[in-house]
């Protein structure tokens, strides 16, 4: 249960009373409950994008709105870590360097336009949805997201010699250990995205995954590891990743067989 706690303490902005859940241990074994506090998350952001765009509002409206409910369920944490991440990332510099920009509080131009994509990314992509979509298909982006958290924390080292906000979660786990909650995270995501959404939902689960992979790759080449920051960048690309994927499984149905025939005609490809 203090495991449990101490995901809700860190996934959201609930004002839990007191100290309980919080000491490095709970933070440390709360990984198993991301997932968990991803779909209660999901669910209400999914409420809320299943009543209000198309119904009280139009759907770019609804959409913006649902985004940023999207940022204050998680108090703007993971968006925070995105805009450090490309501060540092994007700065070519070195190790160390990278390192400092992305624990300066001020936030640079390159976070600036991260952000500013990622939103404007997310909002264009609920706004085409149908309104009997956006339930599931914003649950399944808040779910993958936090799945995507648990994966980058199982592989990755942390990258701070020194320590920072992160270091609970990167405590000492065995090959078997972080395999396990490796599995456990890409099942429940995998799982929901079936029965929610069928192919569509295990190709948008895949996309969040190589999104988080490919993360992944540069975060050891760059840093070395992971931080807090980078998990945080995790969540917000796999959420994008996996809007990104519905809206082109979206598109891909309003094309017609024989638009596309027609088309290669025009181009010579069928006589």
């Amino acid at each position: 249960m203090r495991s449990f706690v101490a995901a809700l303490r860190f996934l959201t902005l609930l004002p839990l009373p007191g100290r309980y859940g919080s000491d490095a241990r709970d933070l440390a074994a709360s990984v198993w409950f991301f997932p968990v506090v991803a779909l209660l998350l999901g669910a209400v952001a999914a409420a809320f994008a299943f009543v209000v765009p198309h119904h009280i509002l139009p759907a770019w409206p609804g959409a913006v709105l649902t985004v940023i409910l999207l940022l204050a369920l998680s108090g703007g944490l993971h968006m925070d870590g995105l805009s450090d991440t490309a501060d540092g990332f994007l700065s070519s510099r070195s190790r160390e360097r990278i390192l400092e920009i992305m624990k300066d509080s001020r936030t640079g131009a390159m976070g600036v336009m991260a952000v500013a994509c990622t939103l404007l990314l997310k909002a264009a992509c609920l706004a085409q949805f149908q309104w009997d979509e956006l339930f599931v298909r914003v649950l399944l982006m808040v779910l993958a997201g936090r799945c995507m958290m648990v994966v980058s924390i199982m592989l990755l080292p942390y990258a701070r010699p020194e320590g920072g906000l992160g270091t609970a979660f990167f405590t000492p786990r065995s090959p078997a250990h972080r395999l396990a909650c490796v599995a456990w995270a890409l099942g429940v995501l995998a799982a929901a995205a079936w029965v929610l959404q069928s192919y569509a939902g295990l190709v948008a689960a895949a996309g969040a995954l190589a999104g988080t992979l490919l993360l992944a790759g540069v975060c050891y080449r760059k840093i070395g590891g992971a931080t807090g920051d980078t998990v945080g960048a995790t969540c917000e690309i796999a959420e994008t990743v996996t809007a990104l994927c519905f809206s082109a499984y979206h598109v891909s149905l309003l094309v017609e067989p024989d638009h596309v025939t027609r088309l290669i005609g025009l181009t010579g490809g069928v006589p």
